[in-house]
């Protein structure tokens, strides 16, 4: 695997920033339309809580508010950073085991109805699939988070009580995420697809399939002032060079997170002098999936040489332009702090002597029964975006080094996830984004027995 580092580029628009955020800089003024790039079309409509993919959560959550938030003004999501949104104050008691949120009150959802500790109740019982909850979501990749629930309770409307089984501070992380927003209880989860209903800073006024996603400024949003745009667009592009043409041409002014690798951002500031970037840490993991369900990756001996003829820091120089570093599951320093570290890394396999690791790649298949005059024959699946493709395209190469013939399959991303799901796969380039640094919310959600989201079944 390999963590890739993000050049966000964006053009400088002073209306969407929050007037606390802007020191003694000027005042912040109202008016005006955010034009943002969407890299896809929105694979599941705006059904946060059924989806992983950034495609569904980078459009969706001007709709939304979360009880709390990572500040948006600080470069690095860590415990404190959390800032309140729907909850105005919380408190942890009993050793953490149980965490009390206070609500704002006056809140109301698009639809004029007023926000209660009912809606939150009603939002996390449905995603950790509570006996009594009273819907169900079709796709629920999130719910190990919240194993360690035991109950939620709404003793009054604006009061919400999570009490746990064992201490988990990192319960507060995993509802600052953006895949933590809060449903009405009074609209189904299924509506969330073609429509949607929040509390948010904009409301949705056209969803126009292929094409772009419309928001408008709330007029009844709960934060005196605010926001300060009139509008956003989100434009749907879905091939990379036309994206960065857009970036270019000014007819975007910010870009999808992830979609802006080093070449292209150089390419940009050396075009656009004026525009802002920014390097972040995405927090997406660059992992090829083997299916140990299915031969010939049920032999050990065949994935240890697949991992092993994969030159890791060779993809981080070719494919990312050094726009990367090498790690594990979980983040590497310096843009986590639960990372192995190189000293570690370097014992692991496929991680040493690139030349060395071929070789054994190759003495391996032939322990298996792969040799020159029988062949492996492998189907690489990846999901069908730019950077997918890179990583695809690397793999293959790098196993037709020690003799491993490859074609390659592309998914659109509600194929893809279904598939990986499923086990429906032989290898897989895959980009897994943990958004939140830390084991309770990557371990959970990726590699605990019951989770939809343990593609390979580790």
């Amino acid at each position: 695997m390999s963590r890739r580092l993000m050049l966000s580029a964006m053009v400088w628009a002073l209306a969407a920033l929050p007037g606390d955020a802007l020191g003694a800089g000027p005042a912040p003024k109202y008016g005006g339309v955010l034009n943002v790039m969407q890299r896809e079309e929105l694979p599941v409509g705006f059904a946060i809580h059924e989806t992983s993919t950034i495609s569904t959560i980078w459009p969706a959550m001007p709709c939304f508010n979360n009880l709390v938030l990572f500040d948006p003004m600080q470069r690095v999501e860590r415990a404190d950073t959390i800032v309140g949104e729907l909850a105005e104050r919380w408190s942890w008691q009993d050793h953490y085991r149980t965490l009390v949120f206070f609500l704002h009150k006056h809140v109301v959802w698009h639809d004029r109805r007023p926000f209660t500790s009912q809606d939150v109740k009603h939002t996390f019982d449905m995603v950790r699939e509570a006996p009594d909850a009273r819907a169900k979501l079709r796709m629920n990749p999130h719910k190990e988070w919240y194993a360690n629930v035991e109950a939620i309770e709404a003793p009054d409307p604006y009061t919400v009580v999570f009490r746990l089984k064992r201490p988990q501070p990192s319960l507060l992380m995993m509802l600052a995420g953006g895949h933590s927003p809060i449903y009405p209880a009074h609209v189904p989860p299924s509506e969330f697809r073609t429509g949607c209903i929040g509390t948010g800073p904009f409301k949705l006024k056209e969803w126009r399939r292929g094409e772009y996603v419309d928001y408008v400024r709330n007029p009844d949003y709960f934060v005196k002032g605010r926001p300060y745009l009139d509008g956003i667009r989100y434009l749907i592009i879905s091939e990379r060079g036309t994206r960065t043409a857009a970036l270019q041409s000014g007819r975007v002014d910010v870009a999808s997170p992830d979609e802006t690798p080093k070449p292209i951002a150089e390419q940009l500031r050396a075009a656009v002098p004026q525009m802002v970037t920014t390097e972040v840490g995405t927090g997406v993991a660059d992992s090829l999936l083997l299916n140990s369900t299915r031969p010939p990756f049920t032999d050990v001996r065949v994935r240890r040489a697949i991992s092993l003829a994969i030159d890791r820091q060779a993809y981080v120089q070719a494919v990312r332009q050094g726009g990367a570093v090498m790690g594990a599951s979980m983040a590497p320093p310096p843009f986590g702090i639960w990372g192995l570290l190189a000293t570690d890394l370097a014992r692991l396999p496929g991680w040493r002597n690139p030349t060395g690791g071929k070789a054994e790649a190759r003495r391996q298949l032939a322990e298996a029964g792969f040799t020159a005059a029988q062949r492996l024959r492998v189907e690489v699946s990846t999901r069908a975006l730019a950077s997918y493709r890179d990583f695809a395209t690397f793999v293959a190469y790098e196993l037709k080094q020690v003799g491993v013939e490859t074609t390659l399959k592309e998914l659109d991303t509600v194929q893809w996830f279904g598939a990986v799901a499923r086990r429906d796969y032989q290898l897989g380039a895959n980009l897994m984004g943990v958004v939140i640094d830390d084991p309770d919310v990557n371990y959970y959600e990726n590699y605990g027995c019951g989770s939809v989201r343990n593609y390979t079944g580790y």
